[in-house]
């Protein structure tokens, strides 16, 4: 049998005169026109100057060469870093929230119980003021010293110099009520233009409307031995009184201070709404129903309602010149 052929052909046709015989080298056979044409093609390939594709080239060229690395991305900020710059955040907030929204209060005496209880935290409004809002009859509200009030009063802080330093950072940016502000919260009786007095026993009337009172202190007495008026609260200014009136230094004991025992709206800091602390005393602080009675808000002038109706009672006979003119000229 002839000798066993390894490899391929070039597909190129036999040189004339081989006579179809192949040539053994170490055991394969390639006939000699296609042997010099894979030469030629290694050697080009080699060189670069072949006419392989630009793509098989550069993967050809960088083989061998270390693989370059992918993009990493960003590796985020340590926490411990960010801690500073989240508490900044928070104290710019809650200095906000204090200085034109809410503002914690803490209950620091008996003057309002049973309504509130001594160490109480109340959260006040503070926003509506801002707008132009007054304080209304039968409302909570939080209020500076007028003068005098809290004279006799020593304020209340910690013998603990850092501890005193601590609660002065919080009580500024609103996050702990402070000790040492000297505020008073009490309910309003009445507000500018109202009459208010209260004799023996009571009832408190305003303008000449008896108040009922489930809000005041079991075992007192509206007035509580200390009658007043009738007093005539100036326009700016409001009556308040302690839901516990046998323990509440209010209007009734400064009648003969400036202002007759009223405080100015402009003190008023804002309206307590909600009991916030302790959460088993949570409560909101409504406006009670006596106050909606119908004839209470009497000493409210009438003359810009009387003055609409009489101007447009002398309006109406303009009003419908000018519609019959209107239908005249553009006839349907």
């Amino acid at each position: 049998m002839g000798d066993l052929v390894i490899g391929a052909r070039s597909g190129a046709g036999e040189p004339e005169g081989s006579g179809g015989r192949a040539t053994r080298s170490t055991g394969s056979a390639v006939p000699s026109s296609a042997a010099d044409a894979a030469a030629q093609s290694a050697d080009e390939q080699g060189n670069g100057t072949g006419d392989a594709p630009d793509g098989l080239r550069d993967e050809s060229s960088l083989e061998g060469s270390p693989e370059k690395p992918a993009d990493k991305e960003r590796k985020p900020r340590s926490f411990w870093k960010e801690l500073p710059i989240l508490i900044g955040i928070a104290l710019v907030l809650a200095l906000v929230i204090k200085t034109f929204f809410v503002q914690a209060f803490s209950i620091p005496s008996e003057s309002m119980q049973n309504t509130l209880q001594v160490g109480d935290r109340v959260l006040v409004d503070k926003l509506t003021p801002w707008f132009g809002a007054e304080p209304e009859r039968g409302e909570v509200v939080v209020f500076k010293d007028p003068g005098g009030w809290l004279a006799d009063e020593p304020t209340k802080q910690s013998g603990n110099s850092f501890v005193r330093g601590i609660q002065d950072v919080l009580s500024f940016v609103g996050l702990m009520p402070s000790d040492n502000e000297k505020d008073l919260i009490k309910r309003v009786i009445a507000v500018g233009g109202d009459t208010v007095e209260c004799e023996g026993d009571g009832p408190v009337k305003v303008n000449g409307i008896a108040l009922v009172e489930p809000y005041v202190y079991p075992g007192n007495t509206p007035c509580q031995m200390k009658d007043f008026g009738p007093v005539k609260v100036p326009e700016g200014r409001i009556w308040v009184m302690g839901d516990h009136r046998g323990d509440s230094l209010d209007s009734r004991f400064h009648m003969d201070q400036p202002g007759g025992g009223t405080v100015s709206v402009d003190d008023v800091i804002g309206r307590a709404f909600v009991v916030a602390w302790p959460l088993n005393r949570w409560a909101t602080l409504p406006v009670p129903a006596t106050f909606d009675q119908k004839g209470l808000a009497a000493a409210v002038p009438l003359v810009p309602p009387t003055a609409g109706a009489v101007g447009a009672v002398a309006l109406l006979p303009v009003v419908r010149r000018l519609r019959d003119r209107t239908e005249r000229r553009n006839p349907s």
